[in-house]
């Protein structure tokens, strides 16, 4: 209950004070590409429940029939302002929409798509007995997961090796998660984008 409420409040906050920034991004979206400037996408939640998550759009529209379900190291969808959104992560700011909704919570597993968490086994299927999180210990493990995925193989790539380590880290948050640690995930992600947005500065 104390976490729910937290996400709750959080979000709420987090859509007052960000909202300037997604709607410049929002604009800026709009005026390179044709298409919706926020993009909805499948994914798998609490319980197994499928729910529709918000992100800002990053790539051209119909990009999702046109290549696999994961992001390759310099994928030609991206657009030049999704790399943008994508790097300092503005583009997952309308997910704080799901976390009032109820589709997810500020911290847990990153929300997987349907056709990958059909390949789960038994055990990491335990992922799906929270909410999922706009991120997580995996989110910030993996945050550069773009580069590690390249080439045509990369979608067995992701299947074989990175999502079974993902998922080790989301349970390992599962078993041992706190309102604390919650807390200190949080401000880890805060560093670790703030790092990137620096380092790319020329």
């Amino acid at each position: 209950m104390l976490k729910r409420t937290f996400d709750v409040a959080g979000a709420l906050i987090g859509l007052v004070v960000t909202s300037p920034f997604v709607l410049l991004a929002a604009i800026a979206v709009k005026l390179e590409s044709p298409g919706p400037a926020f993009y909805q996408g499948a994914r798998v939640g609490l319980d197994g429940r499928p729910f529709n998550v918000i992100k800002l759009r990053s790539m051209r529209v119909g990009a999702d029939r046109e290549g696999p379900s994961v992001t390759v190291a310099a994928d030609p969808r991206v657009t030049r302002v999704g790399r943008i959104l994508r790097r300092s992560k503005v583009d997952e700011l309308p997910q704080l929409i799901n976390v009032v909704r109820g589709d997810m919570s500020l911290v847990g597993p990153r929300p997987e798509h349907p056709d990958y968490v059909r390949l789960f086994t038994p055990e990491q299927r335990a992922v799906l007995s929270v909410r999922p999180g706009i991120t997580g210990p995996a989110a910030i493990a993996y945050i550069d997961e773009e580069a590690l995925l390249s080439g045509d193989h990369a979608q067995t790539i992701y299947e074989r090796d990175l999502m079974p380590r993902k998922l080790a880290l989301d349970l390992d948050y599962i078993a041992r998660h706190s309102f604390g640690g919650d807390l200190r995930i949080l401000g880890r992600t805060a560093v670790v984008v703030a790092r990137r947005v620096i380092a790319k500065r020329p």
